[in-house]
């Protein structure tokens, strides 16, 4: 029998500090919901610039009201990459090839896509296609297994296992899985649903919602999830950034 491989011989997961813009400040929110927010920057631009200071290498933008039809922050966006000398990747209503290229156009490093992967899951492939997988991910927030649609607001009735075979066929690299009902809310990860999520995806798998502290993180190490997109751990200081894990265990 093989032994285990103990977790400090294992890869660190790739912390990715988020910045979700809402209203033109920087907020978090609480389990999804535009009406529960916390303001923790009032420029998005000046949150950004704070987690590349302290050495993030890719920042995660998603813009809130794109992803639920009430506006759009693009000229933010365009500053910050334009500014900022750090890869950035953004999310929130991406639905069509047109509003992805356009993002690509300006120096972001790679779309995120969403709703649209469910709804048009043509679009990933056409992306994947003209851009390579490096400059697309698809992010599939989820209620459990279910797909959550259009800024979570709502369900798909389509569960990520339908999805993740019609992805990797695509072509897709990475996968962004975010548990709605922990985001937001410092409760830790659901350790069975990460386990759950990681079988369905073989590939780069970057998780979101719930990470509060350094035993999420040696979770995710144990579980060789390569990575998660971290925001109000980090904005409130239970999870310290830099990440740096103890060396036991």
């Amino acid at each position: 029998m093989t032994s285990p491989v103990p977790a400090s011989a294992l890869p660190v997961p790739l912390i990715i500090p988020c910045v979700d813009i809402q209203s033109g400040r920087a907020v978090r929110l609480y389990e999804g919901d535009p009406e529960r927010e916390t303001v923790y920057f009032t420029s998005p631009l000046e949150a950004a610039r704070h987690w590349a200071g302290l050495g993030a290498g890719l920042v995660h933008l998603v813009d809130l009201d794109a992803a639920t039809g009430r506006g759009e922050n693009r000229q933010i966006i365009e500053q910050i990459v334009r500014e900022l000398h750090v890869r950035v990747e953004v999310g929130g209503g991406i639905r069509s090839r047109q509003a992805a290229e356009a993002l690509l156009k300006v120096g972001v490093e790679r779309v995120v896509i969403g709703t649209a992967a469910v709804k048009q899951p043509q679009l990933v492939r056409e992306l994947i296609d003209a851009h390579g997988p490096e400059r697309v991910v698809v992010s599939l927030d989820a209620k459990g297994l279910e797909v959550a649609t259009h800024g979570w607001a709502q369900g798909s009735g389509v569960q990520v296992a339908e999805l993740t075979p019609q992805l990797a066929d695509a072509g897709l690299e990475t996968l962004i899985f975010t548990d709605v009902t922990r985001d937001g809310t410092l409760r830790g990860l659901d350790r069975d649903l990460m386990r759950q999520v990681r079988t369905l995806w073989t590939n780069t798998l970057i998780v979101g919602g719930g990470v509060a502290s350094t035993d999420d993180v040696q979770l995710l190490q144990q579980e060789r999830i390569e990575g998660a997109i971290v925001g109000r751990a980090i904005y409130e200081g239970t999870l310290a950034y830099p990440v740096r894990l103890p060396r036991h265990g």
